[in-house]
């Protein structure tokens, strides 16, 4: 594979129509969208560069979209795959899936729905990517409040903490990452999963939930912060220290 990276998306689409439609829009978006018309062509495409996304037909000549999506995963593992299939049935989305693919839109798609499928799964990448590029301690003690994160065990002043697990979720992304901000959807698409554009409430009362149980004050909360404007952040070390 090429290993000079490629800040562009892969269309694989043998409807003229469709495939010219998505490019466009996309291309609104500053996305640069290349276009193979078939899953032959297609496969030597996603092969040859590094690519953001690669948004795949089911249904294609030469070779279907399920044999291309096997044949990208056997050599790409990284690359995000968005399915696009006319088949209603459950089982061909499933299929898919297990074969490796991200997401699915199941055609007559909307324009606006495909982007924002696109912008989310765009958005994960990027998020989870600077993730990784950030060590990782195995514990974290600050201000009374211990985070165990391989236990996922949670005490505050020696006395364990009973969360759920969408509230440990949440405490264990931002005591690993002090000090950085992120918005609500991206504690969504983090915490509970990507699909779920639109629902930033959720987030904001499990915050609250969050608040509940381990600020001595939740109306003045010294760990979880808000950041106005932005969405939530952890305090750093520092600002606990004072």
């Amino acid at each position: 594979m090429n290993d000079t990276a490629k800040r562009g998306i892969l269309l694989v689409e043998d409807d003229e129509d469709i495939a010219t439609l998505v490019q466009i829009h996309l291309g609104d978006l500053g996305h640069t969208v290349e276009i193979a018309k078939d899953g032959k062509r297609g496969l030597e495409m996603a092969l040859a560069e590094t690519w953001s996304l690669v948004i795949l037909d089911l249904m294609l000549p030469e070779m279907d979209g399920f044999e291309v999506c096997k044949k990208i995963r056997s050599e790409n593992e990284a690359v995000p795959i968005l399915m696009l299939t006319a088949r209603a049935e459950e089982l061909d989305k499933v299929l898919g899936l297990e074969l490796g693919a991200d997401d699915y839109l199941t055609k007559p798609f909307s324009i606006r729905e495909l982007t924002a499928r696109v912008k989310a799964i765009l958005r994960r990448i990027k998020v989870e990517r600077d993730m990784k590029s950030e060590a990782l301690a195995d514990k974290l003690e600050i201000g009374g409040l211990c985070v165990d994160f391989e236990k996922r065990l949670v005490e505050l002043n020696g006395k364990v903490i009973e969360l759920t697990a969408k509230e440990l979720d949440l405490l264990l992304l931002f005591a690993r990452h002090p000090g950085r901000a992120y918005n609500r959807q991206e504690l969504l698409d983090l915490v509970w999963g990507y699909q779920f554009i639109g629902y930033s409430h959720t987030v904001n009362t499990h915050i609250n939930r969050l608040r509940s149980k381990i600020e001595h004050d939740p109306s003045a909360p010294k760990f979880i912060k808000t950041v106005w404007g932005l969405g939530y952040r952890f305090a750093e070390p520092k600002e606990l220290a004072e």
